[in-house]
């Protein structure tokens, strides 16, 4: 961020982080061990799009308690990745 108040993005730095992204989820055979969740409003679109072009599974809104843990549970999920939109919001999936 500059004395002015405009904040500077490094592009090269963005591309290179978006690559290491996208070597990671190329790395898993199976797309639907891939998991991407958000419970944003404004980014649960971007995540059913994600699901829907890449054949991974989606949660798009609020998060159930247990869905990774608790093997009893009906939507019980094994993921070998998980894509979290936003960190602070969606922290109980990840902890």
């Amino acid at each position: 961020r500059r004395v002015d108040g405009v904040h500077i993005l490094n592009v090269g730095k963005t591309w290179e982080k978006l690559m290491l992204a996208a070597r990671i989820i190329v790395a898993i055979e199976n797309p639907e061990d891939v998991i991407a969740i958000s419970a944003r409003p404004y980014s649960q679109r971007a995540v059913l799009k994600f699901a829907q072009y890449t054949g991974a599974q989606s949660i798009a809104g609020r998060f159930t308690p247990g869905t990774f843990t608790n093997q009893i549970t009906r939507q019980y999920r094994e993921p070998r990745l998980l894509i979290v939109t936003d960190p602070l919001l969606d922290h109980q999936p990840v902890s």
